[in-house]
């Protein structure tokens, strides 16, 4: 059993964990062939100049934030459009974009409350059961895919699963197209923004819009990495020393503590064998690729919001973010560790989730 006492040993997390299916076992990458190991790139010969210009930047850049951690500061503007954001937030929470006027997409991501709804999984049009649990939307501009199986590439490109899904919004876009026309302000709001008016990628790129604004910097564990020290308890630094050490932050890293990569659940132990009755969405990355590596792979969700988005997983099994971590140790680290260890963990993960006007005060 490890403790406080080791923290000295702290292990770096594998290379490389950012690409592909990535295993918490940092030997994986020195197994491969040597065939399989990507040349290193020529060495470049930069100008005097330049190097001054980069040693500027470095030291501008050190000032703001401690760029030798592995997670980064949220940037306190994207720089998204306002107007678009704008039409995008009124058809985030339009009903008429499902089939039945009943469920819009707050209905599923509560804003106040963190982005998810608070379920297992959602229900859909006609109390249709959903297959896996709905992450939340905040800080989704950060994430390499969307979608826990990773099946969307853009945040524009995500928006027609839920609108279309059988068991969600049940929709189809002409059908959400004719009621926009019919309203009383969207065609003028559409008009002033694209030049074709309403249809259905403008209605797509206002919500995606509307998406890469929902960010939350300012965090307490942000405002630390730029030098307020008191920002965190010793307690939540103990938290963030231990997540490093145990390896947690091998998947969970950068700016939105995870949604970098894929990975596999049940790295070390396996899950879904104790669990049983797998369902398709189990099945994770797998059913995008059928390549038998992804089986039960997910994209490694975003810690930032986590201390309001229980449950957690992505079938929604960890009640609290204790259970969550509970099982992180057990399936995917394969390790013990005090209790007091774990809880400095969720201490540390409460301390990531930031500000938005959109965020119940």
């Amino acid at each position: 059993m490890v403790g406080l006492n080791e923290l000295s040993k702290q292990v770096a997390p594998p290379r490389g964990a950012s690409r592909g299916i990535s295993r918490v076992d940092a030997t994986a990458s020195r197994d491969r062939a040597p065939s399989a190991r990507r040349k290193p790139p020529p060495i470049r010969r930069w100008p005097l100049w330049t190097v001054g210009a980069f040693a500027c930047l470095y030291l501008a850049l050190s000032v703001t934030a401690d760029l030798s951690e592995p997670i980064k500061p949220i940037p306190a503007d994207v720089g998204t459009d306002p107007a678009k954001a704008a039409l995008g937030r009124m058809l985030f929470h339009d009903i008429r974009l499902s089939k039945d006027n009943t469920i819009s997409c707050a209905s599923c991501h509560d804003l106040p409350t963190g982005g998810d709804d608070g379920k297992i999984v959602s229900l859909g049009v006609a109390e249709a059961r959903g297959a896996i649990n709905s992450p939340t939307v905040y800080n989704a501009a950060f994430n390499f895919k969307q979608f826990w199986d990773g099946r969307a590439d853009t945040l524009h490109q995500q928006i027609d699963g839920p609108v279309q899904s059988a068991i969600e919004m049940a929709s189809l876009w002409p059908d959400v197209l004719g009621k926009l026309y019919q309203d009383d302000q969207y065609p003028a709001l559409f008009e002033a923004l694209y030049s074709d008016g309403i249809t259905r990628p403008n209605a797509k790129d206002a919500i995606a819009e509307f998406l890469r604004s929902l960010t939350t910097p300012n965090s307490p564990f942000d405002r630390w990495l730029t030098g307020e020290a008191a920002a965190l308890t010793a307690h939540e630094r103990q938290g963030y020393e231990l997540f490093k050490f145990y390896g947690c932050v091998s998947c969970h890293q950068g700016a939105n503590v995870g949604g970098n990569m894929f990975q596999v659940f049940g790295v070390i132990n396996e899950y879904f064998k104790r669990r049983g009755n797998i369902t398709e969405a189990d099945m994770g990355r797998y059913n995008i690729t059928g390549n038998e590596a992804d089986i039960h792979a997910f994209k490694v969700p975003s810690l930032r919001m986590a201390a309001h988005t229980a449950p957690y997983l992505h079938d929604g099994s960890a009640a609290t973010l204790r259970d969550a971590v509970d099982a992180m140790f057990e399936f995917q680290l394969g390790r013990d560790a005090p209790e007091e260890d774990k809880e400095a963990i969720v201490a540390f993960i409460k301390t990531l989730a930031g500000e938005s006007e959109e965020l119940a005060q």
